[in-house]
């Protein structure tokens, strides 16, 4: 009897205990969520509250940033597909010494501080950098210009897709690939009519995350490319500009931006959930 009264008591304190730490746990969830929404709910809204967009600069600067924007990033998923798939299949299919390593410099780039990641391209493609020199010898010359936007954008943002067609490439079964075999799909084949229809989705979302990741890159683009109006000038290196001297337009074309990379994440996010569902 004794037992059975103790055993009553613990259960209500047990059951409080476990409603605090629920409330605990919400209030820091609340509190994540909070600092993290605000800053970007506050700058949409008070772009609203003022009417924002009336103080854009001239539209020949914003289609001209608009449309390097895009050319550049697109450049940046090209190459980032082309380039990266092999060397995110190399590593999702073969183990080799130093591959541990390998995995770290190619995905250093994204916890490396852009300002950082700008003066090693300056150094490395600069006139006198450990290429550059070769390039300007052949006349050709990379920092401030739309080559370096891209290269700066690729710098920072490849990692991304590389790391998603990684994790694409190691979901594909073996007996997948060896059933191709015997039909005798190897090489072009087997990744045209095997591996692409099976990872699609994970390319997909790498390519969407690099192009969000490209859109929004600022300090090494501003470092190793420069910023100058219809020539090297993004629309974050945009909004910089404008905030130097009206700081509605630079809100309603941080906005802009914003729209931007959440239409990114939102396509991102769907075919990861997409895919979850077809693998589950």
């Amino acid at each position: 009897m004794r037992q059975l009264r103790r055993k009553s008591k613990t259960v209500p304190v047990q059951r409080r205990q476990l409603k605090a730490d629920k409330l605990l746990v919400f209030a820091i969830s609340l509190l994540a969520l909070l600092l993290l929404a605000t800053p970007v709910l506050v700058l949409i809204g008070r772009g609203v509250e003022t009417r924002a967009w009336q103080g854009l600069p001239e539209s020949r600067l914003i289609l001209s940033a608009i449309t390097l924007s895009f050319l550049s990033t697109a450049a940046v998923i090209c190459l980032a597909a082309l380039l990266g798939s092999p060397l995110a299949w190399v590593l999702s299919r073969y183990d080799f010494l130093g591959k541990r390593f390998v995995s770290l410099f190619i995905e250093l780039p994204i916890v490396m501080p852009p300002a950082v990641a700008g003066l090693a391209l300056l150094l490395t493609f600069g006139r006198s950098g450990a290429l550059g020199g070769i390039l300007a010898d052949a006349g050709i010359v990379i920092p401030f210009s739309i080559f370096a936007v891209i290269l700066a954008q690729f710098f920072i943002s490849a990692p991304f897709y590389i790391r998603s067609a990684q994790v694409g490439f190691s979901s594909i079964e073996p007996e997948i690939e060896d059933a191709a075999r015997v039909d005798g799909a190897y090489g072009w084949l087997m990744f045209w009519y095997i591996t692409l229809p099976i990872a699609w989705r994970a390319l997909f979302s790498g390519m969407v995350l690099t192009w969000a990741r490209a859109l929004g890159e600022f300090g090494a683009t501003i470092l190793f490319a420069g910023n100058l109006a219809g020539k090297t000038q993004t629309m974050s290196l945009l909004v910089y500009s404008v905030f130097e001297r009206d700081i509605n337009a630079a809100i309603w074309t941080g906005v802009i931006l914003i729209l931007l990379a959440l239409c990114a994440l939102f396509l991102s996010q769907s075919f990861a959930r997409a895919q979850d569902r077809l693998t589950h």
